[in-house]
C-alpha cells in the first residue's frame, strides 16, 4: 500500500488540546469487524464488552520530563533540547533533538537553568537535527536526574497545548506508569482510571504488562510513497516470563487478547513465534505494522483516533481492515469524535 492512501481530511477543530474532565468519560466508539456494526459509547462502558478471564495488556511505561529549555553560550540564543535517550550514565552522555539546530555545532556549550544551573557540552552530531551532549556535572546519578526532573518539562507536543499554559503533568501519564524511559505516554492508556481499573478487576479480566518506551520515531514524518521502503527508528521493550505467560494462557483457553494501544501491538507482534505464541524479550523492536498484515497476538484493540498518515492509524487499518477503518474515521469526523493525544478513544472487536 502506498502513503496517499492513509491520507484524510481532519478538520482542526477535532484535534483536541484538553483531556475530558475525567479519565474514564471519554467518548468511545465501537467497531465490530465480524458484524460491521458501529456503536457510540462512553469509555467506562468498556467493562461490558469483556468475560471474566479476558486479558488486557498495558504498556507501563513512563514518561520523563524529557524538554529542556536553555541558551547557548556567547550569543545567549534560546534553544529547546528534547531528550531522548541516555547513552551513558557514568559520563551523563545523551542522546537529544536540539531546535533550532542549525546554529549548533560540536564543542558549543549550552546552559540550563535560571542561574545556569547545568551545563552541557555538543560532543557529536548524529543527525541533521540529533546532537550528542554530555552533561557537565560532578554530582551522583542520582542527583543529576533530580536536576533533570526540576528543569525539565513534560514533552506534550506543542500543537496539543499552547507553550504558555502550565501542562497537568499527572494527565499525561496513565495510572499504571511504572518504567521511566518515555518522551511521549501511550496515549490510549490514559483513559483507564483507577477505578475501572477496579471494576474491570472484579470482573474478573486478567491485566498483563509489557514495556515500550515510547520515543520520537513513533511520530516522525513518513517521507516515501512506498511504505515497505520506510524504516522505523528503535524503541527499546520488554516482555516478562509472567506476561507471556498470563497471554498465551488466555489463547489456550480461547479468551481474548486485548492491546491497550498501539505500542502494545507493535510489541507482541515483535515477541511472536511462528505457532502463535508470545515469548519473553528484552531488546529493541523496529517493527512497522501496516495493511495488509495478519495480526498473531491480540484479537482486540484500543486506540485513539488517530492523525492523518500516522504509522498509529496505519495500524488501526492494517487491524481493523482499510476499508472498515476508513468507514468508522469518516463517521468519527460527522460526529465530531476527538483526535490525537488528547483525543476520544475506540475499540476494536
Amino acid at each position: 500500500m502506498k502513503l496517499n492512501q492513509f491520507n484524510f481530511k481532519l478538520p482542526a477543530e477535532l484535534v483536541s488540546k484538553y483531556p475530558s474532565p475525567e479519565r474514564d468519560e471519554c467518548r468511545l466508539m465501537v467497531i465490530d469487524r465480524k458484524k460491521g456494526k458501529i456503536e457510540h459509547k462512553i469509555f467506562k462502558d468498556l467493562v461490558k464488552y469483556f468475560d471474566s478471564g479476558d486479558v488486557m495488556v498495558f504498556n507501563n511505561t513512563k514518561v520523563f520530563p524529557a524538554r529542556l529549555y536553555g541558551s547557548k553560550e556567547k550569543t545567549k540564543a534560546e534553544i529547546e533540547v528534547f531528550l531522548l535517550r541516555e547513552l551513558n550514565p557514568d559520563q551523563k552522555l545523551w542522546d537529544v533533538l536540539v531546535d533550532p539546530a542549525r546554529k549548533i555545532r560540536i564543542g558549543n556549550k549550552l546552559y540550563f537553568g535560571e542561574c545556569d544551573e547545568l551545563v552541557a557540552e555538543v560532543i557529536d552530531n548524529t543527525t541533521s537535527r540529533g546532537r550528542t551532549l554530555r552533561f557537565l556535572c560532578d554530582t551522583p546519578h542520582d542527583k543529576f536526574k533530580e536536576m533533570l526532573y526540576k528543569l525539565g518539562e513534560t514533552p506534550l507536543p506543542h500543537w496539543v497545548r499552547p507553550k504558555v499554559e502550565k501542562i497537568d503533568d499527572e494527565r499525561y501519564q496513565t495510572v499504571y506508569a511504572k518504567e521511566e524511559g518515555a518522551v511521549a505516554a501511550p496515549t490510549a492508556g490514559l483513559h483507564f482510571s483507577k477505578i475501572l481499573m477496579k471494576r474491570l478487576e472484579i470482573k474478573g479480566i486478567q491485566f498483563a504488562e509489557i514495556t515500550l518506551h515510547v520515543g520520537l520515531g513513533n511520530f516522525r514524518v513518513i517521507e516515501v510513497e512506498d511504505l515497505s521502503k520506510h524504516k522505523v527508528d528503535s524503541e527499546k521493550i520488554l516482555i516478562s516470563e509472567e506476561t507471556a505467560k498470563i497471554i498465551n494462557s488466555a489463547k489456550d483457553r480461547g479468551k481474548r487478547v486485548c492491546a491497550v494501544g498501539t505500542t502494545v501491538l507493535r510489541t507482541l507482534e515483535t515477541s511472536v513465534t511462528t505457532t502463535g505464541r508470545v515469548i519473553p524479550f528484552d531488546g529493541w523492536t523496529n517493527k512497522f505494522i501496516f495493511p495488509p498484515y495478519e495480526i498473531n497476538i491480540p484479537d482486540r484493540m484500543i486506540t485513539n483516533f488517530q492523525m492523518p498518515l500516522s504509522k498509529m492509524y496505519m495500524m488501526v487499518c492494517a487491524f481493523a481492515g482499510y476499508d472498515f477503518s476508513r468507514e468508522a474515521y469518516n463517521v468519527a469526523i460527522k460526529e465530531k469524535y476527538g483526535f490525537g493525544t488528547y483525543g476520544d478513544a475506540m475499540l476494536i472487536l
